[in-house]
């Protein structure tokens, strides 16, 4: 790519078509996506719900200034959230979180937040300034002041939670970080502290929300009431846009002029969200659930036991298969790559798999079968090499 900076790491694929859950790159190599765009497309390429509201769409008006109400704001909202909350729409994962660390900040008065290592955040700085990941942020200093980390799912953490804390961050199953598990009993005293001292709990769901876990927001599985959510990632099911959610009694802290976005809530982005939120339904979940118990039947009985798998993590269709260190998770993936699956790497040498939820039980298995064939080909050779 000669005119674009090399901000991405690319492999030599270049996606031009879609259908369903398979993909098609410029050679006319078909592949299964068990990535769905890094957790984004997960009614798939060519979901017709979405295409005809965004089309609907198309033929009225693109955009409006947020300066003018916005009726199919207020709809997407209404569906998306649960009484006593609002919402605001943006562009990005990190722009919600963006807002989140600015409301947060503002309602309270505090400037102190709480991270956790192998976090994921965002780019931009105060999003980046709450991940933990110190590779990414080299060449960036200095970042937002006032944010400390602490280890993920470790009770030490309560600890750091003060009366000078804004807010917690966190989300409940890391993906970046390597597709790490947070105990239910650990989330809830992290929530009960925060409480006690008056922080807020800002809970991550741009990769785990909307269905990825089996319910609409994974906190939902742990019992947990957060005071801000954010999103993004499916919502629009490729369509850009984000959503920070926030408890009504915050409205105050974040008035006119206090934040905004030019694009953030455009008409097209929402119309894909409407489509997405109405297919969203109690039984569709009910069904990824069904699928999910599927997929880790195969996980646990058959790639659970290969040589080179220390262990796996997650929760639904979110999945991280972790590799022994002499497997380079890297070279898995492009080898699933030449076999027509398409897969994704996290930190900790973690294989990942985000499978579209719309793709079926036969599918799934298919990919599994690749998956395991394919660590199997890799122990084999790590054992040759030993012996």
């Amino acid at each position: 790519m000669e005119y674009v900076f090399p901000t991405y790491a690319r492999y030599p694929i270049d996606i031009v078509d879609g259908e369903d859950v398979h993909l098609v790159d410029s050679q006319g190599q078909q592949y299964l996506d068990f990535t769905s765009g890094i957790g984004v497309c997960s009614f798939g390429y060519s979901n017709q719900l979405i295409k005809d509201s965004v089309d609907t769409q198309a033929g009225k008006v693109w955009h409006t200034s947020n300066l003018y109400d916005s009726q199919l704001q207020d709809q997407v909202a209404a569906k998306l959230v649960e009484p006593g909350m609002l919402t605001f729409f943006c562009n990005s994962g990190t722009e919600a979180n963006e807002a989140a660390l600015k409301l947060a900040r503002k309602s309270s008065g505090k400037t102190k937040v709480i991270a956790f290592n192998d976090s994921f955040h965002g780019r931009t700085y105060g999003s980046l300034s709450m991940t933990g990941n110190p590779g990414i942020k080299e060449g960036f200093f200095p970042l937002v002041p006032s944010i400390e980390f602490a280890d993920f799912d470790d009770d030490a953490a309560l600890t750091q939670i003060d009366n000078q804390t804004a807010a917690v961050i966190l989300e409940v199953i890391q993906g970046e970080g390597g597709v790490n598990n947070a105990h239910a009993d650990w989330l809830q005293a992290i929530e009960t502290k925060a409480h006690q001292v008056g922080a807020l709990l800002i809970i991550d769901e741009v990769q785990t929300g909307i269905g990825r876990t089996g319910t609409k927001f994974a906190y939902q599985n742990y019992d947990l009431h957060p005071d801000i959510v954010t999103l993004a990632k499916a919502l629009g099911n490729g369509l850009p846009i984000g959503a920070m959610i926030g408890k009504q009694e915050l409205a105050s802290a974040f008035g006119p002029g206090s934040h905004g976005t030019t694009f953030g809530g455009n008409k097209l982005s929402l119309a894909a969200a409407d489509a997405v939120l109405d297919q969203l339904t109690p039984e569709f979940l009910t069904a990824v659930q069904a699928k999910s118990k599927s997929v880790w039947a195969i996980l646990k009985n058959e790639i659970a036991q290969q040589s080179i798998v220390t262990a796996i993590s997650g929760q639904g269709l979110m999945i991280g298969i972790h590799l022994d260190e002499q497997v380079n998770v890297e070279d898995i993936v492009k080898a699933l790559q030449q076999d027509g699956l398409l897969t994704l790497s996290a930190k900790h040498n973690t294989l990942r798999l985000l499978p579209p939820l719309v793709m079926n039980t036969e599918e799934l298995t298919t990919g599994l079968t690749k998956i395991n064939q394919i660590l199997s080909q890799f122990a084999q050779t790590k054992m040759e090499a030993k012996s």
